[in-house]
């Protein structure tokens, strides 16, 4: 065991869609001492799945739990064989998760698929972020909310998402009325491992943060909180009751949550009583572990892209239509936090190589590396392809889960490579109009940093979206940003800095080398991102003069109906 050097650390515990990392740094420059990431074991790559219905998505708690202590216990025994670490000077831990994922417990707060009879049950799982099967009732609320004085939509972009906290509840009720009748409370992830971890899973009593509660549930200061009983009482009685067991304090993330208890701190190889901070989302987290301050958009690029920013609270924002949230210290404390995002990036590459690629690009080496090879040689618009990245549905800016992907443009000529490179551009294209709307409504980007597995590994695809977006492409500093962002509240609330902007100074930055564009590339782009928003607004905007809107929802339509028989 190294001998301590005075050192302080913290750890960050990041959750993400398929595994949960833990990560050790050195609150004094970022240093990354030791990591280790733990998969997911159930259902497919972590996720539970149901055949019959391609919106569902769901995981088991009891994988995050024994997530939390394999991967921090992992990392602590990596860290104590290097110079200087000693798990007594670990001084705080920050958690960020995926959202909204929002999971039913009891008046304990224990989650009700560790219970012997909900174990089975979908239901009784934590709903996954991407778990699309509330649809329905998010217009439902869209419809309701659009009409109340006090208009809750006002600060997530004008729709409520299918993705987010009260859709999910509803739908609860109606797939699994048993399930939705045992649960006392809905806790978000975020929340539930800071709580767990710090013994205090009283519904009424953890301590839930303004992330998930800003820009998931609807939660604004305007209206006194949560949105108020009678408008839930509308929509459905019983999601009153929903909103009466939620704790009455809702802060950020640089606040403290509790301590490590004994238990617990006992089984991942640490000192009882460590500061555990409020949790929050990973693109969040992700955002401050990339250097996020005004005038800067922080990418994070994974299964899906979360687009973040950050506003000084001096002037007021205007509502912006189709984002996910613009909220009050849901991402450094004192600034409004902005959030964007596509519903599937890297889930899109991937579905391509699984399902459609030939044998030959798969049975020799990496498909993904293969294509890419054959990719690059292409010049923009060389294929005749274009594609609408909406595998996954819309997030932003057109906020709906029932779109789908669109290929136009192949013939028999047609080769994998070209379609690969088309969906690479397809989600750029969805990136510039994310950057675009922010700036119609005078959120400037003067930068833009990326982070994620892809911004990380994959330079095809980062040049691709310098070329569309024709600006830099920087890329964060850190291979886990996100954890590096929960590691930065840690040490906030452990004492080692005053703010997180401090704490950011010091524990952040990007990497020298970024992605230009090229000029004649950027232009090619400039006019297929025409072409590109002109088949965006006609498949995504109702009610325009040439509207293909209902088309994708009338294939989805026809899809449910026979797969039901």
């Amino acid at each position: 065991m190294a001998k301590s050097d005075g050192r302080k650390f913290a750890i960050g515990v990041d959750y993400g869609t398929n595994s949960v990392r833990a990560l050790v740094v050195d609150v004094a420059d970022g240093a990354e001492i030791a990591t280790h990431v733990y998969d997911y074991p159930g259902g497919e790559a972590g996720v539970l799945l149901d055949s019959k219905d391609p919106n569902l998505a769901r995981q088991n708690p009891a994988d995050y739990i024994e997530g939390f202590y394999k991967s921090v216990r992992r990392t602590v025994a990596a860290a104590k064989r290097k110079r200087g670490f000693q798990p007594d000077n670990v001084i705080g831990i920050g958690v960020d998760t995926t959202g909204s994922t929002p999971i039913p417990v009891d008046r304990d707060g224990t989650p009700l698929a560790l219970l012997p009879k909900f174990k089975k049950r979908l239901a009784a799982q934590a709903w996954l972020w991407k778990d699309h099967t509330g649809h329905a009732e998010a217009a439902e609320i869209t419809a309701k909310a659009k009409s109340d004085a006090d208009r809750y939509l006002a600060n997530c972009g004008g729709t409520y998402s299918s993705e987010w906290y009260w859709s999910k509840i509803l739908h609860c009720k109606r797939e699994d009325p048993k399930t939705f009748a045992t649960a006392y409370s809905w806790v978000e992830l975020a929340d539930f491992i800071p709580a767990y971890i710090t013994g205090n899973t009283n519904p009424h009593t953890m301590k839930r943060g303004i992330c998930a509660a800003g820009h998931k549930a609807m939660y604004g200061a305007a209206w006194g909180g949560l949105p108020k009983p009678d408008f839930l009482a509308a929509i459905d009685p019983e999601l009153a009751a929903v909103r009466e067991h939620y704790s009455s304090e809702v802060v950020p993330a640089n606040q403290v949550a509790g301590h490590l208890t004994a238990t617990i701190a006992k089984k991942v190889g640490l000192p009882a009583g460590v500061t555990v901070a409020v949790g929050a989302f990973d693109a969040h987290m992700g955002a401050v572990g990339a250097g996020i301050r005004p005038g800067t958009l922080v990418k994070i690029i994974g299964t899906s892209t979360c687009d973040m920013m950050v506003a000084p609270m001096d002037r007021e924002l205007p509502e912006i239509p189709g984002l996910c949230g613009v909220v009050p210290g849901s991402i450094i404390p004192g600034m409004y936090g902005l959030e964007a995002g596509q519903s599937a990036v890297g889930d899109i590459f991937n579905w391509f190589t699984r399902y459609l690629t030939p044998a030959k690009y798969g049975s020799k080496g990496d498909a993904h590396a293969n294509l890419t090879r054959d990719a690059e040689k292409l010049e923009p618009g060389e294929s005749g392809l274009l594609a609408l990245d909406w595998n996954n549905g819309n997030r932003t800016i057109l906020v709906d889960p029932l779109l789908t992907g669109l290929l136009i443009g192949q013939t028999l000529h047609t080769q994998a490579p070209e379609i690969y490179r088309a969906l690479v551009e397809a989600t750029a294209f969805g990136a510039l109009t994310i950057i675009n709307r922010f700036e119609e409504y005078g959120v400037k980007v003067e930068e833009v940093v990326n982070c994620g597995g892809i911004a990380e590994k994959n330079p095809f695809v980062m040049q691709i979206y310098a070329d569309v977006c024709n600006r830099p492409m920087k890329i964060s500093r850190s291979a886990q940003t996100c954890a590096l962002g929960a590691a930065i509240f840690g040490a906030v609330v452990g004492g080692a800095y005053s703010s997180v902007q401090a704490a950011q100074e010091r524990m952040t930055g990007v990497k020298k080398q970024a992605f230009h564009p090229h000029a004649g590339r950027a232009a090619v782009y400039a006019e297929l991102y025409k072409l590109y928003r002109e088949l965006h607004d006609a498949f995504g905007l109702p009610g325009q003069r040439d509207s293909l809107n209902r088309v994708m929802k009338e294939l989805i339509s026809i899809r449910n109906r026979v797969r039901k028989g």
